[in-house]
């Protein structure tokens, strides 16, 4: 079956040490015969892996800047956390600029889509109509999160495209308007700042398909980016920018909670915080708020694994350039469908076997295993806790032997064993030699 995955594994740079089996939000990697697996309908790419993977065995897959070429016209997608990579650029227009020169055609702003998107979000919440606390759906990690281990949000969740969605499908009317080329001349390439981000692109939990042809991490282009920037001549900055403050600081923490101007409102970041506040959340703790905001990365995309700049220094950059820009950008006359062509469904990750009757018995099998496991959760075994390992067992992908503490009871039994009939043998021996 084809991978609609981003996050992918490198066998040969693995060595097994389990920093990811202990970091993934949704126990979706297993340590086996050495090697890290990943296992595709629990993964909802955070990228929380290739974050702490020591050895870099870990990618994302993304598209070259050479696919690019592939168009007549290539349009970049530009995620507003691009803006806080560069040291030595804090105005949009020379960074935009700098894409021109390393081969694209034209430049859009995310940070448009984005202020489209708090708009919208703040007439859905005057309305009355969303459920509360109302959650954000801008980041698809969040969402897939959700899907997997949150069922009961699901309805909680803001029904709207993301910001990527919406501009790419202005990005592509404009550029048809400009050149008069036909949609499947022009190239939509997103810069992005996260794995999440490419999956929802191959396959989206709310969009029917894509309006996005491309995505280009943006440590892919950070270099020839640099360079650019620290040779662009003022004769080649062109007037491109058309976002403002409120939509470019969608990149950090906060900002999509800014957008909405309501006081009851929190924004949470680190995919460790965000679980956190869902628990709390289903547990019906969170009845005072109206909005939350919530981004798998370290303070924002600005923190996404496909970044370079340290997250802070990013995040710093991104809140000094939006000082000096207008709290909003042009406002776009566009009467496109903002909301998602079908709801997000539950992603069931506990399918023991198609038959229910057989899969009730795997259930109470895996119950019983469990109960002889230690509950230490140690990950020693290959699997994230000792309920994961009674899961692999059932499912056939392990047995208790992989647990260091069972196997020393048996080993301990079995010595214990070897003494007695050691013993038994001396004494049967002494009363041979007696007689």
């Amino acid at each position: 079956m084809e991978n609609r995955h981003s996050v992918t594994l490198d066998k040969n740079s693995c060595t097994g040490c389990t920093n990811c089996l202990k970091q993934c939000p949704t126990q979706a990697i297993r340590v086996q015969n050495g090697k890290a697996k990943i296992l595709s309908e629990r993964c909802i790419d955070c990228g929380e892996c290739i974050r702490v993977c020591p050895y870099h065995a870990k990618k994302a897959l993304t598209d070259p800047l050479e696919s690019i070429h592939s168009y007549e016209h290539k349009v970049a997608l530009v995620a507003p956390a691009f803006f806080g990579q560069f040291s030595k650029a804090e105005q949009l227009d020379v960074m935009l600029s700098a894409l021109l020169e390393i081969g694209f055609d034209d430049v859009f702003e995310v940070a448009r889509g984005a202020e489209m998107i708090s708009k919208k979000t703040r007439e859905l919440l005057a309305s009355g109509e969303l459920l509360t606390p109302t959650i954000s759906s801008a980041c698809p990690a969040v969402v897939s999160l959700i899907a997997v281990r949150f069922p009961n949000l699901i309805g909680n969740v803001i029904p709207l495209r993301s910001p990527m969605e919406v501009s790419a499908k202005e990005a592509r009317k404009e550029a048809m308007e400009k050149t008069g080329l036909p949609k499947e001349k022009i190239g939509i390439f997103f810069i992005s700042p996260c794995a999440a981000k490419a999956t929802a692109v191959k396959c989206s939990a709310n969009v029917e398909a894509s309006e996005v042809d491309g995505v280009i991490a943006i440590k892919d282009v950070y270099l020839r980016m640099a360079q650019q920037i620290s040779t662009l001549t003022a004769d080649k900055v062109q007037k491109l920018s058309k976002s403002g403050a409120d939509g470019v600081l969608w990149a950090t923490a906060g900002g999509e909670a800014h957008g909405t101007y309501i006081d009851r409102k929190i924004a949470v970041d680190g995919i460790d915080n965000v679980i956190k506040i869902l628990e709390a959340i289903d547990d019906g703790k969170l009845s005072d708020i109206d909005f939350v905001e919530l981004l798998a990365c370290p303070t924002g995309c600005v923190g996404g694994p496909l970044t370079t700049e340290n997250n802070f220094l990013a995040n710093s950059r991104i809140k000094w350039i939006c000082k000096n820009l207008p709290p909003m950008g042009e406002e776009s006359d566009s009467e496109e469908n903002l909301f998602w062509d079908h709801p997000v469904t539950y992603r069931s990750v506990m399918n023991l076997d198609p038959d229910i009757t057989v899969a009730m018995q795997k259930a109470l099998e895996m119950e019983r295993i469990f109960d002889r496991l230690p509950k230490l959760d140690c990950g020693s075994c290959g699997s994230p806790s000792c309920k994961d390992l009674a899961e692999d067992i059932v499912r056939g992908n392990a047995n208790e032997n992989d647990c260091i503490f069972r196997l020393r009871e048996k080993i301990s039994a079995l010595a214990r064993e070897m003494v007695a009939l050691d013993t038994q043998e001396q004494k049967t021996n002494e009363e041979d030699e007696t007689v």
